[in-house]
């Protein structure tokens, strides 16, 4: 049988006081006596009546209410404003759900690098309030753990120089936290440290006060190399390369979970831990994650899980081990069937969830017997590396749930959302948590889904816009496999995409993307959701127009056409130049924001410029090393495309045309002149130049102008 994850709490009248002021008090809540999860909105009197089974249920309800009954979008960034009536509206008619599953999961590791790592406790106090209302019960709350790492190997012997060296820097420590690597971009500062910790018990606390049950960390076998030093005999193996970095300076290290000191670190990293954050009893757990196991012998494989399961149980009897299935998808060369079965069992019935993290494009439930009966549950993941791309396929995510709900599986125990980073897609991720439950009364249809969701996002005041998202549903939104970036975000070359971590295909007619940004733009309507929108839809298809300018360059290049090359580089940085500035109009797309952010976490000088450094290396270069990361985490941003992207593409356009004159080739790759980018970009990471954190120039005035001057430059005279 399935395990039921329900919290218990009081703070449901907290979070609707957050999101609605005084207007909150025309809410009452009713706890139910109902044994399901069930929610229902209803009259009563003057005020409206939101009835649940617990406060999971009961957000959920409250959310309903206010998307459809009050056309209110609650967005999980806090500097996004939420607009309600003036007077809440009684629903006509009662509004009534349930949930179809008992885990709601949200968050990724990679989250808390790719958006959270210098985020205040406003920020999460958003974020928390919008899971609520998605019907999320079960997020993975991972911050804070180095404060309890750090008091049990001081325990052991290690001093803090030791320690903090072995963390990694903030933006980086989900793929410390994953065994991946160590030491890159530290040593971890104490303050972080520090404020970190009591950023998590503010964090625990508020999603027990929902009704959740935090994910915390627990010990899958990562330890420091020098703990080697003080138990020479223990066995601990040196684990394999991992994104390009040097092995003899960053590779991590992993004690054989056969020895007696593996069970003595579990129950002093558990014993800190519940003193530090208390337990909700579920555990996540990734010993093997994108990296290769010291033994693929299948008896090692069950051994190791058993010995890791029981590790965990003997320090808290009623412990869920939570277990990315992502690894079973990155090395799936290695990762069979029966190897993965035989890891599987090596842990007791229902005592294990898996996630099944990418089903939006490869469910492995339907390759694995169902994960041989372990429980699981079905993820969207959506990006990677939190890139701003317009991309999901709400029809295939209906047809692949629907599959698992038709299955009817005794071990679907749940549906979540495993995005790398908060991007700006966030209709998909609420589409597909909303699918955890069913709403009477309510389509699930996408689109019927997405027009509801348009009509709050300014549809209210123009159906145009209404008609605007339905064409982006019916033909921009149908790409299960997220692109990484635009041509503008890609190290620069005559030709392909710079790096397979900046690929910009779309799988649609850019005039189509056009067209459907022409009608947001003249659309009526001065709601905050839809003029991100007017910015959101704009930086794409300026983003993908750019290749037709790149392009006309590789032309002109081919043509050794110098006037010509001259006059489209120069279109090409006034190009970048204009899309930063639509950029600038947004809050949601200001690099400053980003920076100022991690510089606010500095108790020095010096610190917030280590911070800065940090946040800068995670969206450009990612570690140093050549060929691995580079660009992975590239945002569209104003003032990292002017700053950044820009400069690049101005250094390149340079470069060839000097070649050119020079009467010679451009010789691709090889050129002398990558290793001179690959320097300044490192040195632009350790500037600290200033970029504005307040969104500046009205974004439908600035969208209109730009849609004139530049969606015609393919047929533009260039001679």
């Amino acid at each position: 049988m399935a395990i039921n994850v329900f919290g218990e709490s009081t703070g449901i009248e907290a979070l609707a006081k957050r999101l609605l002021g005084s207007k909150a008090s025309d809410i009452v809540f009713v706890e139910s006596k109902d044994s399901t999860e069930r929610y229902r909105v209803s009259v009563d009197g003057d005020k409206i009546r939101i009835e649940g089974s617990n406060p999971s249920a009961m957000a959920v309800g409250l959310n309903r209410y206010l998307r459809e009954v009050c056309h209110t979008d609650v967005s999980w960034f806090a500097a996004d404003s939420i607009v309600v009536p003036a007077t809440l509206p009684l629903p006509e008619e009662v509004l009534e759900g349930e949930s179809k599953v008992p885990m709601r999961f949200f968050l990724n590791y990679c989250t808390y690098g790719y958006t959270m790592p210098y985020w205040q406790w406003n920020d999460w106090e958003r974020f928390i309030d919008w899971m609520a209302l998605q019907g999320v019960n079960m997020p993975l709350a991972i911050a804070g753990q180095e404060a309890v790492w750090q008091r049990v190997w001081r325990s052991f012997g290690l001093d803090d120089q030791t320690i903090r060296s072995y963390f990694s820097g903030p933006a980086h420590l989900p793929w410390h936290r994953m065994l991946n690597l160590d030491r890159w971009d530290g040593p971890l500062p104490q303050s972080y440290i520090d404020a970190q910790a009591v950023l998590q018990k503010n964090i625990v606390s508020r999603m027990s006060e929902l009704g959740m049950s935090p994910v915390l960390p627990a010990f899958a076998g990562h330890v420091p190399p020098e703990l080697g030093n003080i138990y020479p005999d223990v066995k601990i193996h040196p684990m394999s390369r991992w994104g390009g970095l040097d092995p003899d300076k960053y590779r991590s290290y992993f004690i054989e979970p056969s020895e007696p000191l593996f069970d003595t670190i579990q129950q002093r990293f558990m014993t800190e831990q519940r003193a530090a954050y208390g337990t909700a009893h579920i555990y996540g757990l990734d010993p093997f994650n994108e990296i290769e196991v010291p033994s693929w012998e299948e008896d090692y494989l069950r051994s190791s899980s058993k010995r890791i399961f029981e590790s965990l149980v003997a320090n808290d009897p009623n412990a869920i081990w939570v277990q990315m299935a992502w690894m079973f998808h990155y090395m799936s060369d290695k990762w069979t069937d029966s190897r993965i079965k035989a890891f599987l069992s090596g842990v007791s019935p229902y005592r294990m969830v898996l996630l099944d993290y990418y089903c939006d494009y490869n469910p492995l439930w339907e390759k694995t017997d169902s994960f041989h009966g372990t429980d699981f549950i079905w993820c969207y993941l959506g990006n990677f590396g939190g890139n701003s791309f317009l991309a999901g396929d709400m029809d295939t995510c209906m047809t692949r749930i629907d599959e698992v709900y038709n299955a009817d599986l005794p071990n679907h125990v749940g549906v979540g959302g495993t995005l790398e980073g908060l991007d700006v897609n966030r209709h998909m991720h609420s589409y597909i948590l909303d699918r955890a439950w069913e709403h009477t009364g309510l389509s699930n249809r996408p689109e019927d889904w997405i027009s509801l969701w348009a009509l709050n996002r300014g549809g209210l005041d123009d159906p145009a816009i209404i008609d605007a998202w339905k064409n982006l549903y019916r033909d921009i939104y149908h790409s299960v496999s997220a692109s990484q970036g635009s041509l503008i975000n890609a190290r620069p070359g005559l030709e392909g995409s710079g790096n397979w971590t900046t690929k910009n295909k779309i799988n649609y007619d850019n005039d189509a993307l056009w067209a459907i940004w022409e009608t947001l733009i003249e659309a009526d309507s001065q709601n905050p959701a839809h003029l991100y929108d007017v910015v959101n839809v704009g930086r794409q298809v300026l983003g993908n127009h750019f290749v037709l300018l790149r392009d006309m360059f590789t032309e002109a290049y081919n043509q050794r056409d110098i006037p010509k090359m001259k006059k489209i580089a120069g279109l090409m940085n006034d190009y970048i130049k204009d899309y930063d500035s639509l950029l600038a109009t947004s809050p949601d797309f200001l690099l400053g924001n980003w920076l100022n952010h991690a510089r606010a976490y500095g108790t020095s000088a010096d610190e917030s410029d280590y911070y800065e450094t940090n946040a800068r290396h995670l969206i450009t270069t990612w570690t140093q090393a050549p060929g691995g990361l580079n660009d992975y985490g590239n945002r569209d941003l104003s003032g990292l495309a002017s700053s950044f992207y820009r400069e690049r593409w101005r250094m390149f356009t340079d470069a060839v045309i000097k070649a050119v004159e020079e009467n010679r080739e451009w010789n691709g790759a090889e050129e002398p002149f990558y290793t001179d980018l690959a320097r300044w970009e490192w040195e632009w990471c350790d500037g600290h130049e200033s970029h504005d954190d307040q969104p500046s120039g009205n974004p439908k005035d600035i969208a209109s102008s730009l849609l004139k001057k530049w969606r015609d430059i393919n047929t533009r005279d260039l001679q």
